[in-house]
């Protein structure tokens, strides 16, 4: 197959949404089929990126203060006539933007299907950024962008459920996201990295891991840090990831360990080398870094909100707190903190349900979907 592959964002930001796309890419590609992949261009790409891929005019994030994301304006020339020569049998639109318009136009011309990923859950971020007013117009946006699409792969039903609810009526189906358990494990553990940190043996350590930006729900990490000091109860504090409310943090949580954007090993041994997961962020897709902490053993405390509550199971691998509620997440991460024989019960069924998302699984899944729907496309045309 000859995959076309549109984003706002591949290369020039590391997320959940870039690293699986990539990822998807790698796997297409070693199954033989080809991929060309557009997106905005970046003078300083976070990642390396995988396959072929083609910049496109784009312009910085124009609200939100949010300058390091990109959006894309249009195909331009270039990128058009090489969209051309390819000769895609399908067209992937992963975000719903002027590029993913741009090409449904061509699609259409083309005579080609046109499928869709959802990854970012765009009306949950607008509350953050003063912006709820615009939540009616963004899914009437949602909803005439989607409906040029035959499929949408939706990470969780949960997050079907949602697009559902607010009238997308294209075929919903169902692509979780993957673990790389021989990465994501509790061997990766490691005293000399927790004491190089600063951290003594027996110290109990909370982790978030994510971007250190204000939807991640870094209020309530927050506030459940400072009180649990203020209560005396026995941890430490970990934040993993960069962002624009990192100095806001240090300056809130003076004793807490920050170490910057992590990738790869290192960040597996940082998942594996906490104690604890604490993530209230309320506007996941998925949860692919509840998934990772998971596999590395650890007791997650997570928002009973879309993506993350189809990963832990209350009382067995976690607990779920209603979102935003700080109450319910300091009792929670109070209760795992101060009672050793649950943290170990819960880390050890959290690795058991972790190795039941394999990525080859999760990635054949997407690739019989395309295959199915380039035939089933080209049956209605010759009907």
């Amino acid at each position: 197959m000859k995959i076309a592959l549109f984003t706002g964002n591949y290369n020039h930001i590391a997320d959940g949404v870039s690293l699986t796309l990539n990822r998807l890419v790698r796997y297409l590609e070693s199954r033989g089929h080809q991929v060309l992949i557009f997106g905005p261009h970046s003078d300083r790409p976070a990642i390396k990126h995988a396959g072929v891929y083609v910049s496109v005019p784009s312009i910085p994030m124009p609200v939100g203060n949010r300058q390091e994301y990109r959006v894309p304006v249009r195909i331009g020339p270039s990128a058009a006539r090489q969209l051309k020569a390819f000769k895609p049998d399908i067209v992937h639109l992963a975000t719903p933007d002027m590029l993913g318009k741009a090409a449904i136009r061509y699609a259409k011309q083309a005579q080609i299907p046109v499928v869709a990923s959802y990854h970012t859950n765009f009306c949950s971020y607008l509350s953050f950024y003063g912006l709820g007013w615009l939540e009616p117009i963004i899914w009437q946006h949602l909803r005439r962008f989607y409906k040029s699409c035959l499929q949408v792969y939706v990470p969780s039903q949960s997050m079907a459920d949602v697009l559902y609810e607010n009238g997308i009526r294209s075929e919903l189906l169902i692509w979780e996201h993957g673990v790389e358990a021989d990465r994501f494990n509790p061997e990766k553990r490691s005293l000399e990295w927790r004491r190089r940190m600063g951290f003594a043996d027996d110290d109990r350590v909370v982790a978030f891991v994510s971007r250190l930006v204000t939807e991640k729900g870094l209020d309530v990490f927050r506030e459940v840090i400072q009180r649990l000091t203020a209560d005396g109860v026995s941890h430490k504090a970990l934040l993993v990831g960069a962002g624009p409310m990192e100095d806001e943090l240090r300056q809130a949580l003076p004793d807490a360990v920050f170490t910057g954007h992590l990738k790869g090993n290192a960040l597996a041994q940082a998942f594996a080398s906490a104690d604890v997961f604490l993530f209230p962020s309320d506007t996941e897709t998925f949860g692919l870094v509840t998934l990772e902490a998971m596999a590395s053993g650890l007791p997650t405390i997570c928002a009973d909100a879309t993506g993350s509550k189809e990963l832990v199971v209350p009382g067995v691998t976690g607990f779920l707190a209603p979102p935003k509620d700080v109450d319910a997440f300091y009792h929670a991460t109070r209760t795992i903190l101060e009672d050793q024989a649950l943290r170990k019960r819960m880390s050890e069924e959290a690795v058991l349900r972790a190795r039941m998302y394999d990525w080859d699984s999760i990635m054949l899944k997407i690739e019989r979907y395309y295959e199915n729907m380039i035939t089933t496309f080209a049956d209605s045309l010759g009907a």
